[in-house]
């Protein structure tokens, strides 16, 4: 399997993918925006954030707007998760569990 970064965001109060929900990805080490996309129908981006080719060891962030998905900002707006890429020859996945009030997310596979 190629190394790359991915990941999809689930609704936890309608208990499905949250289709439509805008994700950034930027390098805090270089402060640049990366990518900018919309997840599809399954919660995820159409392909991944990182292909094999842009994998870089490095610290980076993605940023969740939530509150534009729930059209609500009385709470969360938007959700940063930060992560160190370590490994650049190994794949990351990093999903978002979310509601206008709480998320998680974890390392996943």
């Amino acid at each position: 399997m190629s190394p790359k970064l991915s990941t999809h965001v689930l609704d936890t109060v309608k208990g499905c993918p949250a289709a439509g929900m805008k994700i950034e990805l930027r390098s805090l080490d270089t402060n640049e925006l990366i990518k900018s996309v919309v997840t599809n129908s399954d919660g995820r981006t159409d392909g991944p954030m990182l292909g094999a080719e842009q994998m870089r060891a490095g610290h980076y962030e993605l940023v969740f707007f939530v509150g534009d998905y729930f059209g609500e900002r009385a709470f969360l707006d938007r959700v940063p998760v930060r992560f160190t890429i370590s490994d650049a020859a190994a794949s990351y996945h990093v999903p978002l569990l979310c509601s206008p009030w709480a998320y998680s997310t974890y390392r996943g596979s």
